[in-house]
């Protein structure tokens, strides 16, 4: 049976695996998505530090968060492409080794340049783990509730906004950057230790092939969907990589002060991506477009809360409510990617690390131009906006083909 309307996507599990083991391998997947967002998240809130240590300025160590993106762009759709033949017990385990070697190499980069190349590997494997950890939830629970497994599943990256990344902030002031990728390293190989013994035996896929994979290319509506993605998101991460020095320049708060923002804009991420699942699995496209502007709304306070500790934390939940955005475009792509649900689900995280290298990037020439700080908060508001322009066109296609997409809209 599958979880999808447009053919045997997803393999269930066998009927006799009890809820405690489903939740038992949830776990294990969101325990990835933990050292994932730890890792993801933290290199932008320790940017101040590993930019002194590597001797480079701040929108220069920017490059260092883009580099990382751009190894989650190339990797994901290369991965789920040439892994087809792996069942995905397998793949999960192997992805998180090999984040855990990226990571342990980026603990010891000598310079900016081996720190480009170490954080390009450590984000190979990231879309790749996401797209298969998304797919493993979502066939484990029934149609209904696929956007809430799913969340599940990210919940261990907005934790990791919570916990991980605030620890390796204070980590990375107390002891050195580097051991703030350590962490991630040992949080990485526990992963796949769990992984290894909670998630169920698999086989790969009757008849999985690159070619079917690629398949998925021809779709126009899982290209708009990832644009919306690419684009849109964009704006959240134009303001997350320069908060901690806006928080440090802007704000003039202590450095110790930074870490609890981050908390706060990872209590938001959590609760943003539980309502985001409950809004998708009810209304999947309408609740891309709210996300949407609900995030330009929120970034567009961000330039006028940076003067106030106050104000800027409840910026920064609000901000963060707007990751919930990944959930419902997963699940969308799950609709429009047909039999090639593994490209789809993996290339999803390609387009959010699209827009992780986009946002830095056009954040960092806004702050190099002599915009200050703040002037991240406009650019990200702009992308936001672009984002849902996207929608617009999306869901215009959608109806204007009378694919199930235009009724879900």
């Amino acid at each position: 049976m599958s979880l999808s309307s447009t053919g045997d996507a997803f393999a269930r599990p066998a009927r006799s695996t009890a809820a405690p083991r489903i939740g038992l391998t949830l776990f294990a997947l969101a325990m990835g998505g933990f050292a994932i967002g730890t890792a993801e998240f933290a290199v932008m809130s320790l940017l101040p530090y590993f930019s002194v240590g590597l001797g480079i300025d701040e929108p220069t160590g920017g490059h260092v968060i883009s580099a990382y993106a751009a190894g989650v762009v190339v990797g994901a759709p290369i991965i789920a492409v040439l892994a087809t033949r792996l069942s995905r017990r397998t793949l999960l385990i192997a992805l998180m080794a090999a984040f855990a070697l990226g990571n342990g190499l980026s603990a010891l980069a000598p310079s900016y340049s081996w720190m480009l190349l170490f954080r390009f590997l450590s984000g190979l494997p990231h879309g790749a783990y996401f797209g298969v950890a998304a797919l493993v939830a979502a066939s484990l629970v029934p149609a209904n509730r696929r956007a809430l497994a799913v969340a599940r599943v990210m919940l261990g990256l907005t934790i990791a906004t919570i916990l991980g990344v605030p620890l390796a902030n204070w980590l990375g002031q107390a002891l050195g950057w580097r051991w703030g990728f350590g962490v991630v390293t040992a949080l990485a190989l526990t992963t796949a230790v769990l992984i290894a013994l909670f998630a169920p035996k698999d086989r790969p896929q009757y008849g999985a092939s690159a070619m079917r994979e690629l398949g998925a290319l021809r779709h126009r509506q899982l290209w708009l969907t990832l644009a919306i993605g690419a684009v849109g998101f964009g704006g959240l991460f134009a303001v997350y990589t320069y908060i901690a020095s806006t928080l440090i320049e802007v704000t003039q708060v202590s450095p110790t002060v930074v870490p609890v923002v981050l908390a706060i804009f990872g209590l938001g991420l959590t609760f943003g991506t539980l309502a985001a699942a409950w809004l998708a699995d009810r209304m999947p496209m309408a609740s891309i477009a709210i996300i949407l502007l609900w995030t330009a709304g929120s970034l567009a306070l961000f330039p006028f809360a940076a003067g106030n500790i106050w104000a800027i934390c409840v910026v920064a939940f609000m901000i963060g409510c707007g990751g919930g955005l990944g959930t419902p475009l997963q699940t969308r792509l799950m609709d429009v990617a047909q039999d090639a649900q593994t490209l789809a689900a993996a290339l999803n995280h390609s387009a959010f690390n699209t827009a992780n290298a986009l946002g830095p990037w056009l954040g960092g020439m806004a702050i190099a131009a002599g915009h200050g700080w703040t002037s991240t908060g406009w650019v990200g508001v702009g992308l936001a906006l672009a984002g849902f322009a996207i929608w617009l066109v999306t869901a215009w296609d959608a109806r204007s083909r009378g694919s199930e997409a235009a009724a879900e809209a």
